[in-house]
């Protein structure tokens, strides 16, 4: 039986609300059902946010549907989740958090080459309005010159 290939689940809005300083991979840790959930793209990165709790990282509001055929209890769709990284690493993304007022987002949701479960998550600062705007209209001129480049070939 060949295993197909699961997408990636991305936050797209991340990327208009802040500007990416570094991203860094980390693992999570999940009960029994919800890889399978995750397998299958249930997952929402919409509304969660990382903060640090006694040294840790917890990944806060993540959406993970209920699996369907799950024999367990009903699972918690947006309990905390910890976030797994090397403790060096930690240590310099909760210095720069606390002390540059900069935000962890998780970015996307991916599965790795081993089929274990990664969550990229990123260190960001958040944008002016100005900066959103300018961020459109960027879009909008690429978008442009790819129609002509189109039309001319």
């Amino acid at each position: 039986m060949s295993k197909g290939k699961t997408k990636e689940i991305v936050n797209r809005r991340a990327s208009y609300e802040y500007q990416f300083l570094s991203k860094h991979e980390a693992g999570i840790v999940l009960q029994g059902p919800e890889i399978k959930s995750v397998r299958s793209g249930h997952v929402n990165l919409s509304d969660a946010y990382c903060h640090f709790v006694d040294g840790e990282l917890y990944i806060k509001s993540m959406y993970i549907k209920e699996y369907d055929n799950a024999t367990q209890g009903a699972q918690e769709t947006r309990r905390d989740r910890k976030l797994l990284l090397h403790r060096s690493e930690l240590k310099k993304l909760e210095r720069r958090v606390k002390e540059k007022g900069l935000t962890l987002i998780p970015y996307r949701v991916y599965f790795s080459d081993r089929n274990l479960v990664k969550v990229e998550i990123v260190l960001g600062q958040g944008k002016k309005s100005f900066d959103k705007r300018e961020t459109i209209k960027e879009k909008d001129t690429k978008r442009d010159l790819e129609r002509l480049s189109k039309i001319r070939i």
